[in-house]
């Protein structure tokens, strides 16, 4: 086991999907996957098949917006949708305090708190997507319908 495999942020991810399905597991990679860029290049797949995990900090709580890699997401629509005035990125001291994790290697799943999960609609385009798995060089590989069900995320046209 070497060390990535050892840490507490991968075993985290490791145990939410082996819970869900036995079939699913980490993926580890050579090089950083920290952007969706390099995620895509290292395992050879479109950029929008990566799953780009982005908290965000409303005028009352928190909440997770999975995004594809080649799309940005909308703060303006996610304000028409949650009927809110105030949606901001999520520092990087509070993405470690409310999720566990570092930026770079956010998962969509395993956090610290329970987040409430919007889901881009424009994922659907691929048979199999890629998230983060709590580290910069881990990922795990799953179905767009199962990253549904795994983090009850609500889908919806959240994109630019």
């Amino acid at each position: 086991m070497n060390s990535i495999q050892a840490k507490e942020t991968v075993k985290r991810v490791e145990e939410v999907l082996k819970k869900f399905d036995q079939n699913l597991n980490v993926i580890f990679l050579e090089q950083s996957a920290r952007t969706a860029l390099d995620a895509a290049t290292a395992l050879g797949c479109n950029v929008g098949a990566i799953v780009k995990s982005l908290l965000l900090k409303t005028e009352v709580d928190y909440i997770l917006c999975l995004v594809a890699g080649d799309q940005r997401c909308s703060l303006k629509k996610l304000k028409i949708l949650l009927n809110l005035k105030d949606i901001s990125m999520a520092s990087a001291e509070d993405v470690k305090n409310i999720t566990g994790y570092t930026i770079g290697g956010v998962p969509p799943i395993g956090h610290l708190n329970k987040i409430q999960t919007y889901i881009d609609n424009s994922l659907e385009r691929f048979a199999n997507i890629y998230a983060a798995a709590g580290h910069p060089n881990c990922v795990f590989k799953i179905s767009f319908i199962n990253l549904q069900k795994i983090t009850n995320g609500q889908v919806k046209n959240i994109i630019e």
